[in-house]
């Protein structure tokens, strides 16, 4: 079963990308055993060639899931990954979001890198429609190599969107890499439905190809760098989901690795966020 978590800490969750090469029923069971009692899970390919898994509704695989999911006590929060780029068509997701949906999935994560910004919004707009139908909410993630660069970006689309479900996904990385500010976040808390905590240290990259490693192999457990993670976790004042994504780069098993995260996690968290 999932550990407690402190009288301080809000339920925490842990993305898949933590530990991607643990199948969604392997990983459920280590996140719950870690301490965390959310997960995410990647179920769409975030770029060429990365892993993923295929959860069809009726299927042994999303049965076997939905039982580990009951008995661990955890939950699904989020689904990965959408990119909405110029190729993107909402209604070739469906089968997707149906998946998501059927194992209790709350939201849905997706990036922006379409440069016809009149063709993105429209495509937002109509994968928010179609996760509406299943009961879903979709989070814009902004990346320094995505067109949706900023986190004024990502919020920018999302009101233009008009979509009841649509929000931001703050990550910590991409958020203060990318020019974010504890005072921007302030101004836009009302958009801000999910944050995701990791950590970085040193100058932030400038190329495209550098900020992909250090998104993909250079982050560290929530407080191991540099970034104000705890005035970012009182920036949106409970009102944001809180997960970790940090990818097991090492050689360090994924149940120490996760174990790890959510301590280091959980350890922002106090009298003084």
């Amino acid at each position: 079963m999932a550990a407690a978590t402190s009288k301080s800490a809000p339920p925490i969750g842990v993305a898949h990308f933590s530990s991607i090469l643990l199948p969604p029923a392997e990983f459920a069971k280590a996140a719950a055993r870690a301490g965390f009692s959310r997960i995410g899970l990647r179920l769409h390919p975030a770029f060429p060639g990365a892993p993923y898994y295929e959860l069809p509704a009726g299927g042994s695989a999303a049965g076997e899931l939905k039982s580990v999911l009951a008995g661990e006590g955890v939950d699904v929060f989020d689904i990965e990954f959408f990119v909405i780029d110029p190729s993107f068509e909402a209604s070739l997701m469906e089968a997707t979001v149906a998946a998501a949906a059927n194992i209790g999935a709350c939201r849905l994560s997706v990036c922006g890198d379409d440069p016809d910004q009149s063709r993105l919004v429209s495509n937002l707009s109509d994968l928010c429609r179609l996760a509406d139908r299943y009961g879903l909410a979709v989070d814009v993630e902004n990346m320094g190599w995505r067109v949706t660069r900023t986190f004024q970006d990502s919020v920018s689309l999302v009101k233009a969107s008009g979509a009841r479900n649509a929000g931001a996904l703050v990550d910590g990385v991409h958020f203060f890499r990318n020019g974010g500010t504890l005072a921007s976040l302030r101004t836009e808390t009302l958009w801000v439905k999910h944050v995701q905590l990791c950590d970085v240290a040193g100058p932030a990259p400038v190329t495209p190809e550098e900020m992909i490693a250090e998104a993909r192999g250079g982050r560290f457990a929530p407080g191991e760098g540099e970034l104000p993670l705890k005035e970012l976790i009182a920036a949106v004042d409970g009102c944001a989901a809180i997960s970790v994504e940090v990818p097991l780069t090492g050689s360090a098993p994924p149940e120490v690795h996760l174990k790890n995260l959510y301590d280091k996690a959980e350890g922002l968290f106090g009298p003084d966020c």
